[in-house]
C-alpha cells in the first residue's frame, strides 16, 4: 500500500478526488475550496487593527487555517517519509529546452540553478523568488482568489470571473514560459 501511495497518482484518480472536494465542502460546510484566503485570516488574527479589509469574523473561517496547516504538514510528511528518490519525470523536449538555457540539475522538484538560497541576492534570484512571490500574491489578491479557488471551485460554480481568471492564468503561464523565462535565463 505504501508503495502505491509513493508513486505519482494518475489523473483519473487524483483529479476526481480534488474535484469531489468542491461539492463536499459546499454540501457539508457551505464553504468554498481555496487556499489564498488563509493569509487574510492570519492577518486578521495577528494584526487586530481597525483595517476594514481585516475587520470580519475570522473565527468562522478557522477550518481554512486547519486546511492550510494540513497542506503544509502533508507536504512535509510526503517529502521526508514518502519520497521515491527517482528523478522527476518530465518530457525530453522540456529537458533539452532547459539544458539549452543552463538548467541541468533535475534531481529536485524545482531547478536548483534558479531556486536556492545562494542566488536570493542576485538579480536572477531576486526576480524569481522575491518579485515572483510578490506578483503571485498581488495577482491572487487582485483576482480575488488563487488558482485552486478559481480553477477548481469557481469554474465548478460557473462563475464568469473564475473563467476569466483561469484563462488569464494560462495566458500568463505561456508568456512566462515562452518569453520571460528565456530572457531571464540568458
Amino acid at each position: 500500500m505504501l508503495d502505491w501511495i509513493k508513486e505519482p497518482w494518475p489523473w483519473y484518480v487524483s483529479g476526481p478526488l480534488i474535484g469531489l472536494m468542491v461539492p463536499l465542502l459546499l454540501i457539508f460546510g457551505n464553504k468554498a475550496f481555496g487556499i489564498s484566503s488563509s493569509l487574510r485570516h492570519i492577518c486578521a488574527i495577528c494584526v487586530p487593527m481597525n483595517i476594514k479589509y481585516f475587520n470580519y469574523d475570522w473565527r468562522g473561517e478557522m477550518w481554512n487555517l486547519f486546511f492550510a496547516a494540513g497542506i503544509i504538514l502533508g507536504g512535509f510528511i510526503a517529502h521526508e517519509y514518502m519520497t521515491n528518490n527517482e528523478q522527476i519525470a518530465i518530457s525530453e523536449a522540456t529537458v533539452e529546452s532547459l539544458k539549452q538555457r543552463g538548467i541541468t540539475d533535475f534531481s529536485s522538484y524545482v531547478p536548483v540553478e534558479i531556486f536556492n538560497w545562494g542566488d536570493l541576492f542576485t538579480f536572477k534570484g531576486f526576480v524569481f523568488i522575491v518579485l515572483g512571490g510578490f506578483l503571485v500574491g498581488f495577482g491572487t489578491r487582485y483576482a480575488n482568489g488563487c488558482t485552486s479557488g478559481h480553477s477548481i471551485s469557481g469554474l465548478s460554480n460557473l462563475q464568469l470571473a473564475s473563467l476569466v481568471a483561469t484563462i488569464s492564468f494560462f495566458i500568463g503561464g505561456l508568456i512566462m514560459t515562452h518569453f520571460v523565462l528565456p530572457y531571464i535565463l540568458r
